[in-house]
């Protein structure tokens, strides 16, 4: 029983063909995953592992809305995320030795719209590796945590999450935690360690049953032996030689700069006949990490000389860009983020189509990190899962503190280009983005700031270091980065790479990581103290008001007609949501006089004129009985001559020619929605012979609107 459901793994039944293969049922959630090893090592520098969440409709009954293309393409954003959240739990726990490929894919079968599917597939992943002969040190598992009234919940369901104020993923082995992925709604640092402490009891609960599992399945795990392609002797021999000359350089701001390659241009000559450049690199940078290792664990100063808990110097500055609506620009050390808001009308909210349901999203934030941000060259394009993953943490760190879409009924689109990287672009992205966001003047709740942390340990030693730089990333043994206000924890990312951390050391990074982010939101703040009251110039302004629904159709016309044509002789966007069974019309612009015009054309078509109102009305048409005056778009109604005037007219054209502007009064109003109109104030109207009874069309004068001759010859005929 997983969160008080049961969770059931079978093996054997689908795919004998794979190393092994797993299909998990959480309700009626059900997802297959297969783990698969290459037949031969490769000869890559890194462990080729991959990992694949496949999200199918057919799994929760759907067919692809496209019209031409049915076939389920390529994974969405949310599948990469999940996909890549099983990757950071189980790569970590492959031995050194192992070079073939590996390959994990995980296919949700079935959605039951209440179980989220991938703690399902992160359990069976683990499940399959274990029981399989691919050298694995696992088990590890993932759950998710909810915090709702106070009380912890273990894999709570769609709709226990959108009450709960925290949104936890956490993966461990039955020792220790190993991955963390969190959105929160500001909570504190002590509800967080009770979170990881809660999930770690679950996790444990559920290892044990994988262990029994493996007990009656599982295989002899295949043994490697670690490839040696260099003589450990003359390793040895470079790294004594250069250690203390490392050293030497170590302790001032961008140490590391350009070290590997001076090693090697002063000690290619010596070993030109035993290595070559790149075995050489590899060796100095192998002794650049354990210097930096032992002086930041023993000495605990670190590679660019800053204490522990120092953060590097700061900078920011808002409205960088003249025409985007919003822009500021955060510089953390060598790491600078430049990010851009930019707001639209809701259409322009990013629908996505799951298995689950279809939703629309209205806060979309992409990262892009381009080969010259670490000095490279490199393949530019199409984002890859390491741009997914920092724009998605950057998003969730965010969403909390937007404002509603009641408040402000706008799509947000927030860009971070990464123009400098030298560790934490995504934190960086998280604090220029809260820069930008108040830039446009998006009345968030509270400004965000981020940092990530790092750790150096040996085992009997552990140094938690504050705003860790690229060197300490690389070569030290925890990245993880936390997002919050003043008030608490809005994102949580954490990677590891060894066996697992410490709830000791959990505890003092959060601790460490809340005084940083009060140190750096200072800074932020005297950039801008509070999001700007109005809006740019240049961003559209947005008008939302209710029809009723039954108007809708004559707001939009025939084949759109009527919208269209509001829209073309206006310049503003217009859309009309019914999902709510509400008529929510939205005018987007950037001319308010164009907006109003809009709004007044939009309002005056489903407005029901009621007797003794006045308005300013358009003479449409004249004949010799009266005229046909527009007091709205689409409203027209007939001031018969008798009521043109207190005087005597006997010919309405007398008065009057088209276009002109007359002032006049609802006298009434049929039963089909006809006006009748009157030019005369109504309480200085008298009864004659001719005039229509208040509210109806009859009357007998030639010329009037029923029998007669008159009526055949200049009968009412409004315009649709």
């Amino acid at each position: 029983m997983v969160g008080g459901k049961p969770l059931i793994l079978e093996t054997g039944r689908f795919s004998e063909l794979a190393n092994a293969a797993v299909l998990a049922t959480y309700g009626e959630t059900v997802v297959h995953v297969t783990t698969v090893m290459g037949k031969s090592d490769t000869t890559l520098s890194y462990f080729p592992l991959s990992v694949d969440y496949a999200e199918k409709l057919y799994a929760g009954g759907k067919i692809k809305g496209s019209r031409w293309v049915k076939r389920d393409g390529r994974p969405s954003d949310e599948a990469v995320l999940k996909g890549r959240i099983i990757d950071r739990s189980i790569r970590p726990l492959f031995p050194k030795s192992v070079k073939r490929d590996v390959q994990v894919i995980a296919t949700v079968l079935s959605a039951d719209g209440s179980n989220d599917a991938d703690m399902v597939a992160m359990v069976a992943t683990g499940a399959a590796l274990h029981v399989s002969n691919i050298p694995w040190e696992g088990p590890v598992v993932g759950v998710r945590v909810g915090y709702i009234d106070g009380q912890y919940v273990i894999n709570p369901t769609y709709e226990q999450r959108e009450i709960s104020t925290l949104d936890l993923i956490v993966s461990g082995s039955k020792d220790a935690i190993v991955m963390v992925e969190a959105g929160a709604k500001e909570v504190t640092e002590e509800i967080t360690l009770g979170a990881l402490q809660f999930a770690h009891d679950a996790i444990k609960e559920i290892i044990t049953g994988i262990e029994e599992l493996r007990a009656v399945v599982g295989i002899t795990k295949l043994e490697f032996a670690e490839v040696v392609t260099i003589d450990p002797t003359l390793r040895k021999e470079i790294s004594d030689k250069i250690s203390k000359d490392i050293r030497a350089r170590f302790g001032v701001p961008q140490s590391e700069d350009g070290l590997v390659e001076s090693f090697v241009e002063a000690l290619k000559d010596s070993y030109v006949e035993k290595l070559d450049s790149e075995q050489l690199a590899e060796i100095i940078h192998d002794t650049m990490a354990e210097v930096a290792r032992e002086m930041t664990i023993t000495e605990e100063i670190r590679v660019d000389g800053r204490k522990t808990t120092q953060i590097r110097p700061l900078s920011a500055e808002v409205d960088i860009l003249p025409r985007p609506h919003g822009s500021a620009m955060f510089k953390r050390g060598q790491t600078q983020v430049l990010s851009i808001t930019t707001l639209g009308a809701p259409s322009l909210g990013q629908i996505l189509e799951t298995m689950e349901d279809e939703k629309v999203k209205r806060y979309i934030h992409h990262y892009t990190m381009p080969p010259y941000a670490s000095g490279e060259t490199g393949r530019f394009g199409a984002p890859g899962r390491r741009e997914i993953g920092h724009g998605a943490l950057a998003e969730r760190a965010l969403m909390p503190v937007l404002p509603s879409e009641v408040d402000f009924p706008y799509t947000i689109h927030v860009v971070s280009e990464v123009m400098s990287c030298n560790g934490s672009t995504s934190q960086a992205s998280v604090c220029g983005s809260t820069l930008s966001l108040m830039a446009a003047g998006v009345p968030i709740k509270k400004p965000v700031a981020g940092i990530a942390m790092g750790l150096m340990t040996n085992g009997t030693k552990s140094v938690v270091l504050t705003d860790i730089a690229g060197i300490e990333d690389h070569v030290g043994d925890m990245d993880f980065k936390v997002a919050g206000t003043v008030d608490g924890i809005t994102a949580l990312q954490m990677d590891i790479k060894v066996k697992g951390i410490s709830f000791e050391v959990l505890t003092q990074a959060l601790a460490q990581a809340k005084v940083a982010r009060m140190e750096i939101m200072e800074v932020m703040l005297k950039a801008i103290p509070e999001p700007r009251k109005e809006l740019s110039k240049h961003a559209p302004k947005i008008v939302q008001f209710e029809i009723p629904t039954d108007k809708i159709g004559e707001v939009i016309g025939p084949g759109g007609k009527m919208i269209k044509m509001i829209m073309a002789e206006t310049g503003v966007q217009v859309d009309i949501d019914d999902s709510t069974g509400k008529g929510m019309v939205t005018v987007s612009g950037v001319d308010p006089v164009a907006m109003d015009k809009a709004v007044t054309w939009i309002k005056g078509m489903v407005h029901i004129p009621e007797v003794g109102e006045e308005h300013e009305g358009i003479v449409k048409r004249v004949e010799s009985y009266g005229c046909f005056v527009e007091i709205a778009a689409g409203k027209q109604g007939l001031v018969h001559v008798s009521r043109m005037s207190t005087e005597y007219v006997a010919d309405a054209g007398a008065l009057v020619k088209e276009g002109d502007t007359v002032h006049v009064w609802v006298k009434g109003m049929d039963a089909q929605g006809r006006l009748d109109l009157s030019m005369v104030p109504l309480d200085q109207l008298k009864d004659q012979p001719g005039d229509r009874p208040q509210g109806g069309f009859g009357g007998g004068r030639p010329g009037g609107f029923s029998g007669g001759r008159g009526g055949d010859r200049g009968g009412f005929r409004p315009r649709r």
